[in-house]
């Protein structure tokens, strides 16, 4: 069977027309029409692309000797999957406002890591009677500072998240980039390639050094203040080592998305969506779990333990789940 007669073959079985395909491929009718008619012979960027949309190997596409495939050798639903095609103006847009917005989502993250930072110093200084003030007062002013902290740090991640969601469909839907734009796409993710691994290296050696001042505490056998202040300090230096983190994470993952690499492939893509109700339910129930063990007991000071137990928990169930589903759909 010869590429042309394996074109019409697999764009029938998809119910395409050849204006269809065409437009998947950002072609003209007309090339589709040569191509299924014998007289030229697509590209090689333009097999790639029908590989992936009829979700067949380019081998099955090129060679003559292969047998015809059937349903079950290939995606069965690659062909009722709706393709948005990408232009370079489109990625460009995208890309420039990820950087732009990775600076004020790095800031936020900052922001809130040390809005707790007030309530530790100002608790620890009046239990000691270092500051003149009671506990309750103590308390009270910071829980004010945490809470102005979090609704400026929100207040700067909603904004973004609202800008950012008019490109949500990277995230979810099966996209097909236009001549040119994988090359354009992947240059800039290479030109990063030296500052992401940088402020991977930067943020984890901040996260290590806040970790340093509590072991030097503990190795002169310091009083309790100064833990307090090294605990302190320790979130100050996990909020820079963040900004590092969130900063080039949120630009590595805008290269990731156009590319559909890493965790932005088809297969993840699909998983995500099948799971997406998971978080929702996990994190309400999560919260009423707190408030039911906090609310009658006044345990509040302890039972904070349970948001990192979740967050640990929700990781290790997430990945159960994706397995399953995951799975299921091979099935």
């Amino acid at each position: 069977m010869i590429l042309a007669d394996k074109i019409i073959l697999l764009r029938k079985k998809c119910g395409w027309s050849q204006e269809q395909l065409a437009e998947q491929l950002d072609i003209s009718r007309q090339s589709v029409s040569k191509w299924e008619s014998g007289m030229s012979i697509p590209d090689l960027d333009k097999i790639v692309k029908m590989s992936g949309l009829f979700g067949v190997s380019t081998d099955y596409l090129l060679k003559d000797e292969m047998e015809e495939i059937t349903p079950s050798e290939k995606d069965e639903d690659s062909c009722n999957k709706e393709v948005k095609s990408i232009s370079v103006e489109e990625a460009d847009s995208y890309l420039t406002l990820c950087r732009k917005m990775a600076r004020q989502i790095a800031l936020a993250v900052a922001i809130c890591i040390c809005s707790p930072i007030s309530l530790i110093l100002l608790g620890g200084l009046s239990e000691f009677g270092i500051l003149p003030i009671t506990e309750n007062m103590a308390g009270g002013i910071g829980m004010i500072v945490l809470l102005i902290l979090i609704i400026i740090g929100v207040s700067i991640l909603i904004p973004t998240g609202m800008k950012l969601s008019r490109y949500e469909y990277l995230d979810k839907e099966m996209i097909s980039l236009q001549y040119g734009v994988q090359g354009i796409v992947e240059k800039k993710k290479n030109e990063f390639a030296p500052k992401f691994r940088g402020c991977i290296v930067a943020g984890t050696a901040l996260c290590i050094f806040g970790v340093i001042p509590l072991f030097v505490a503990a190795a002169l056998d310091s009083e309790d203040i100064v833990y307090v202040c090294c605990v302190a300090l320790l979130l100050a230096f996990v909020a820079c080592g963040s900004m590092f983190f969130v900063w080039s994470g949120n630009i590595e993952s805008s290269f990731d998305k156009l590319l559909q690499e890493g965790d932005y492939t088809e297969e993840k893509k699909q998983t995500r969506k099948r799971n997406a109700y998971f978080p929702t339910i996990y994190w309400c129930l999560a919260t009423a779990l707190y408030l039911a063990v906090s609310l009658p007991n006044n345990s509040w000071k302890t039972s904070w333990v349970i948001w990192p137990v979740a967050g640990v928990l929700y990781a290790a169930l997430y990945g159960i789940l994706s397995v399953i589903t995951g799975n299921t759909k091979r099935k």
